[in-house]
């Protein structure tokens, strides 16, 4: 067998959708695992909706996620004359005709049809008529097969496919020149040599007409493999006013890379009981015989456990070097330095997200009085039966003879000895609203050696002047 061939061909009209995004990365895993090549085509035949700022979203997006090309990008906007080529080959060879019906003609029939009870298709009226190129204002249409079935064997639905009669004749050209959408992306694929195909399931319903086309231009089809649409948590179609559908958006809300392709490629795919792949993984293992036919659901529940296991994993370096520019958006003025390497050490066991982790990091970073405390945490832990022990607190901390966990935890029993039945949690959620001004931080031992004696005590000296005692 020849090297596979697949391709990813998205529209840059927008963002990269999660569903464009798992295609790909369908795609590239199964070409690493055979060895193949993978083609990127850029489908921007629309041309109102097109856009370059849009073409970089999704091309950012993949190199983010780590899906790489072997050639490529194509451009369809620039592969007109290969289309116009074609159409005229089909013509010449009568595989397809010039129709001068109007749209405004064509919707008349159909609604007479469709009174009837009857299915619409285009009822061939210029199928004999042999207009030629001076006929006026026209479209071309494919001459599709009259009888049998436009059938396929899928690589995951299985046996599919189209009774000829239901399709039609439809066109392959506007009446301004421009082709379908059908025609351009199967003269490409011809072109390309792709030999697999993957795809969304919602381009199923396609693929009976273009392998009429396929015929029409006498070459062999490719594979298909059509993977399962994504749903919400709620079995639901996913709506991009409602729900994060968007790689971009995921990236900016502080998930890493690794995390985004591990939940992608478990929505629809599963290989026994494993739920962690690494990327090297994914191209060793990804089959299509294991890819679902029912819908995927993106859960993502699954993707804030993948992505706080792949924070706890990932090296040193490269998480202060992710975390630095959520730093930078949530206002937490922290660079590189061996304090935010010890601060990143501490927070990635309790980080869902970087961007959870920078806003976590709040404390460490702002000045000790400029620390802002949390109007609920302080009535719920600052009472006034527990402000004597903490100032008690204050003053072991300040003669403790060493800086480190095992000391402060030695201070922090020492006060609690002296005040009978005062349990550790009480002692230390005021501490921790003292010096971190919230409720919720790593452990208090950890927090207070990170921070350092001298900004220990000034913090928890401050809330004992500043903050009243229920």
């Amino acid at each position: 067998m020849d090297a596979i061939r697949t391709r990813f061909a998205p529209s840059p009209t927008g963002f990269l959708h999660i569903g464009g995004a798992r295609t790909a990365l369908y795609n590239w895993a199964y070409t690493r695992r055979l060895g193949g090549r993978f083609v990127l085509r850029v489908e921007d035949t629309d041309r109102e909706r097109s856009t370059a700022e849009s073409e970089a979203a999704v091309l950012g997006g993949l190199e983010w996620l780590g899906i790489d090309w072997d050639e490529g990008p194509f451009r369809q906007s620039e592969r007109g004359d290969l289309y116009a080529a074609a159409i005229e080959r089909l013509l010449a060879g009568d595989r397809a005709y010039r129709c001068v019906c109007t749209p405004a003609e064509i919707e008349e029939r159909r609604q007479a049809t469709v009174a009837t009870g009857a299915k619409w298709i285009y009822d061939g009226r210029c199928a004999g008529a042999n207009h030629g190129p001076g006929c006026g204002p026209h479209a071309v249409r494919l001459r599709v097969p009259r009888d049998g079935k436009l059938g396929f064997d899928d690589l995951v639905f299985g046996p599919s496919g189209q009774d000829a009669r239901e399709i039609g004749d439809m066109v392959i050209r506007r009446t301004d020149g421009s082709p379908l959408y059908h025609l351009a992306v199967v003269v490409d694929d011809i072109a390309m040599g792709i030999t697999h195909l993957i795809r969304g399931a919602d381009h199923l319903n396609n693929t009976p007409f273009q392998l009429a086309l396929y015929a029409a231009l006498d070459a062999a089809p490719p594979l298909f493999a059509h993977v399962p649409l994504i749903v919400g948590a709620n079995g639901k179609k996913l709506s991009k006013r409602r729900d994060p559908v968007s790689v971009q958006h995921f990236r900016a809300a502080g998930y890493l890379p690794e995390a985004m392709c591990n939940w992608l490629v478990r929505i629809g795919w599963s290989h026994g009981d494993q739920e962690i792949f690494s990327r090297d993984e994914m191209c060793s293992l990804f089959d299509l015989a294991e890819v679902q036919r029912a819908a995927g659901q993106a859960d993502p529940g699954k993707l804030d456990w993948l992505n706080q296991h792949y924070i706890k994993e990932l090296p040193r370096d490269r998480l202060v070097r992710e975390l630095l520019p959520f730093l930078a958006e949530a206002g937490t003025p922290l660079g590189p330095s061996a304090g935010l390497e010890a601060v990143a050490d501490l927070l990635r066991e309790r980080s869902k997200t970087l961007a959870e982790m920078a806003q976590r990091a709040h404390f460490f970073a702002v000045a000790d009085a400029a620390l802002r405390y949390d109007a609920d945490a302080v009535r719920k832990h600052w009472k006034a039966a527990v402000v004597p022990a903490v100032k008690d607190l204050t003053g072991e901390l300040s003669r403790a003879g060493a800086w480190d966990v095992a000391a402060i935890e030695a201070a922090f029993e020492a006060v609690r000895a002296r005040y009978e039945g005062l349990a550790l949690g009480k002692l230390a959620q005021p501490v921790r609203v003292a010096v971190t001004g919230s409720a919720a931080s790593p452990g208090i031992f950890e927090t207070l050696a990170l921070l350092g004696r001298e900004r220990s005590v000034a913090r928890l000296t401050r809330a004992l002047a500043e903050l009243p005692a229920a």
